[in-house]
């Protein structure tokens, strides 16, 4: 049966990638795609997957894709309007969140409510939402089908597992560029240094997230939404290679992981193939160059990201938010050279300090909390 999805995020590092399993496949019809500011490479897109309809945030943008479209048979929108239609449009069976941010929360929150399938690649969704999203999808009898490598990793091991049989799960990381070394070593570290990842291949908010740890932190958040299980059951373990991608241990003892070369591919194409398998074309493990796979513990003195994470999460509520939002805006000062490194982590920090926890936020409480820590950090942290 052919399938037919929308993608918010289509000209990112995981849009570009979902685009390659459909390109590869070619039983996969595209309904929808949404993208930022990058007109020249959605219109690339438009031209080779036919959607019926585009979507891009600023309307100035829209009007010049428009024009540039107009020999085609689709519909171009823009701002969030724009981003809800596309995610409600009735020809897409799933919606592939690939959006950076919490501006995927609306329209994911959309999509489930029209009955879509979520494939999940936007963290802040879950991050700061996971109690108003879990119940939803399970009231409209949607699936959240996670594209994260470790939750695609544990999503695949559970399969046909029974829930109550976990005793925890262990989410991988590889330690990011800057393993190994101590605060006085990250004073003077430059974006550059930040950006190089030694295994993945990923957009540059999320590789800083890798350097400083907060991607595992975010994970952890995530990973307790989407597998129903308490923050003291999941451990995070170092795995420099990225081999194994993450593990669950069972009640009786037994070990369960998952392991692959890095490649974001496979999580994306499982998640749109679920519960299928396909053929995907690329490089294998090779067990006889491998010859071992080392484990070490997080330096959480060091790295900061995964500890401050935890805490906003046992703290609940509005926190997350906090932690999320003053993440995001620290990472762009960092990117923008505005501040250092280690700046990152105070931030957080900070912003969590002063924040009065809401215990169940709605929708706007969110958004409110996260545009209030911005206004923040904007009046504490003028460059």
């Amino acid at each position: 049966m052919e399938k037919t999805i929308a993608v918010l995020g289509s000209t990112g590092s995981i849009g570009t990638q979902t685009l390659e399993v459909v390109r590869e496949n070619g039983d996969i019809r595209v309904a929808a795609l949404a993208a930022g500011r990058n007109i020249d490479l959605l219109e690339k897109q438009i031209r080779e997957f036919s959607p019926l309809l585009a979507a891009v945030w600023e309307e100035e943008d829209a009007k010049v894709l428009r024009d540039r479209v107009r020999d085609l048979d689709v519909r171009v929108v823009s701002g969030m309007e724009g981003l809800l239609e596309m995610a409600r449009i009735p020809q897409a069976q799933i919606l592939v969140t690939a959006i950076v941010g919490m501006i995927g929360i609306r329209p994911t929150m959309a999509a489930i409510e029209a009955g879509k399938d979520i494939a999940l690649a936007n963290k802040e969704t879950l991050v700061t939402a996971g109690h108003l999203i879990m119940p939803l999808a399970k009231k409209h009898g949607v699936r959240i089908l996670p594209v994260d490598s470790e939750h695609s990793a544990i999503f695949q091991v559970l399969h046909g597992e029974e829930p109550r049989s976990i005793r925890k799960l262990l989410i991988t990381a590889s330690g990011g560029p800057f393993r190994g070394k101590k605060r006085q070593e990250l004073k003077n570290v430059r974006v550059e240094d930040a950006l190089k990842h030694p295994n993945w291949s990923m957009g540059q908010k999320i590789t800083i997230d890798s350097a400083t740890l907060v991607n595992k932190g975010l994970e952890v958040m995530e990973a307790r939404w989407l597998f129903n299980v308490g923050l003291e059951d999941i451990q995070v373990v170092v795995q420099p290679k990225s081999i194994i991608h993450s593990m669950v241990e069972f009640v009786d003892g037994a070990v369960l992981a998952q392991l692959g070369t890095p490649d974001m591919k496979l999580p994306i194409q499982y998640a749109l193939y679920y519960p299928q398998r396909r053929y995907l074309p690329g490089e294998r493990l090779d067990f006889s160059a491998l010859r071992q796979i080392s484990f070490e513990e997080p330096d959480e003195e060091t790295f900061r990201g995964l500890a401050l994470a935890r805490d906003a999460a046992e703290r609940g509520g509005s926190m997350p938010t906090v932690f999320n939002a003053a993440n995001e805006r620290a990472v762009a000062k960092f990117l923008r050279r505005e501040i250092s490194f280690l700046d990152i982590y105070t931030i957080i920090e900070e912003a969590m300090e002063r924040h009065q926890v809401i215990a169940h936020p709605a929708l706007e409480e969110i958004l409110e909390t996260e545009a209030k820590t911005y206004e923040w950090i904007e009046s504490r942290w003028k460059h």
